[in-house]
Formats: C-alpha cells, structure tokens, sequence
C-alpha cells in the first residue's frame, strides 16, 4: 500500500515529466542566483550561468568550485543536488558538472562536459556533451541518452549582451529514447554598475512560447538582491546572495500559482 505522500509525489512526478518546457527535468535548473532571477540567465554573468549558455565559459577568470540544491515544492523527493566545476584557460573555459534528481522510485543522473571560447574580440561560443541516465521502478527500467547543447553570446559593447542556446538539435526520429529539445534567446544590459537586467525568450518540443525577465542588483557592498518573472505558470521568483572571503552564497525562491514554492540554495568557492 502506497502513503498518501508517496502517492502525492508520484502525481507530482507525472505532472511535471509530461511537459517539455522550463518545468522539464532535462531543463538546467544549477545555481540560486539564477532561480532567484526566473532562470533568465543565457547572457547573465556568474558561475552556474556557464551551464546554461557554454559560451559564458571564457568569462570566468578564476577556477571554482559549485555546489547547488534545488528543493521543488518543498518535497524532499523531487529535489535537485548538483556539483559543477569551472577552470579558465586562456581564450577558453573548460567545465565539468553532475545533477541527481529525483527519488527511490524515479531517479534521473545527468553529466556534461563543457568548453567555451572567445571566438572574436565580441563573439563567444561554447559546446557541451550530455549523458542521461534514468532509472524507474519496475521491469526495463534503465534508460541511458547521450546528446548536446552549444550556445553563443555578443557583446556589441561592455554593458550588452546578447545570448543564444540549443539543447538536444537532434530529431527524435533519430533516437531510441524520447529527448525534448530547446532553443532560448535573451539579451541583457547593465543600467548602472550596480543593476544588471535581462530578459529571454524560450521555446522547447511541444512547448508554449515562455517569456523571463529579471535582474540582479548589488544593494551594498558584496550583497546582491534578484527578482524576476516567468510566464510559465506566472511565476515569480525573488533571490539574495553574499560574497564571503572564499565563496558565494546564494538563496532563490519562486513561485508556482497552484503548487507553492521552490526553494534553491547554492555555494561556490574560488580556488586558488
């Protein structure tokens, strides 16, 4: 006999892998400074924005080291726990990160590996390759994909910027296990030195058109306050973060019209 909570989460889980847009558990979902800003990140600066545009890669100056955990709806078993690394080299970054999500009777691990480079004095590109891996109650319950994802960022001057990602261009008909596919489009502008605004657009397989704003403003020295929008399910979302000595710690909540809320939290530390 099932409990009425593993009951619920089983609903829960159905709901949210039937859809193929910003809820979709193959979406990069890394990073509380991105929750907090409604994941309106291809050409937002920071760690885990790497991972959801590669050509941000190049960007990053000093080798770190993430830690991030997403709490859905605050359930324990539709959680998210995810380790990113980022080293520079050069013209380019390289990047390494690892997500679990799920729970006893439905887990999916992902991996990728990723690079980025400075394409043109403007012009940055990035690419990574993605393994999937997913495991079910029950008889054939191993499931394994491999694909990739590849974004590109301009930057017509230091305060703009405009971003590109695809995940998965690879038709189905190609593949033996259903992979939805993606393309986001955004472009973002620092107002002031303090206040950083971005907005995107993002489409993915049998998806509507979702369309996210947010910002990110630096409300005193080293502390930094997030809002943004999502039109996927009118979401709100809100995120503060502080930068200590050593690391980045970072908070981001959003909103969900019949659901509740989710919480995110994230560390990263600079390596020497």
């Amino acid at each position: 006999m099932y409990s009425l909570h593993k009951i619920t989460v089983s609903v829960l889980s159905v709901f949210l892998f039937s859809s193929a847009s910003g809820s979709d558990p193959f979406f990069t979902v890394p990073g509380a400074s991105e929750a907090g800003m409604s994941y309106s990140c291809v050409t937002g600066p920071g760690f885990w924005s790497s991972f959801h545009n590669q050509a941000l890669l190049p960007l990053n100056t000093s080798a770190s080291l993430g830690f991030s955990y997403q709490n859905r709806f605050n359930i324990s078993e539709l959680g998210t726990r995810s380790a990113g690394l980022v080293i520079p080299a050069g013209q380019a970054g390289l990047g390494v990160i690892y997500s679990n999500f799920g729970n006893m009777d439905f887990r999916r691990h992902s991996a990728g590996l990723a690079c980025g480079l400075k394409l043109t004095e403007k012009i940055y590109g990035g690419i990574q390759v993605d393994f999937f891996c997913e495991r079910t109650a029950g008889e054939y319950n191993l499931r394994r994909a491999l694909s990739f994802e590849a974004g590109l960022l301009i930057t017509p001057s230091e305060k703009i910027r405009i971003g590109f990602h695809i995940f998965n261009p690879v038709p189905n008909s190609l593949r033996k296990t259903y992979l939805p596919s993606s393309i986001r489009a955004g472009g973002g502008l620092w107002l002031t030195n303090s206040l950083f605004a971005c907005a995107e657009a993002e489409m993915s397989t049998g998806g509507n058109l979702i369309l996210k704003m947010g910002f990110e403003y630096e409300a005193a020295q080293k502390f930094k306050v997030r809002g943004g929008f999502s039109s996927e399910n009118n979401s709100f979302s809100f995120g503060i973060g502080y930068l200590l000595k050593f690391a980045k710690l970072d908070l981001g909540f959003s909103t969900h019209e019949m659901l509740g809320v989710t919480s995110s939290a994230s560390i990263i530390f600079r390596l020497k």
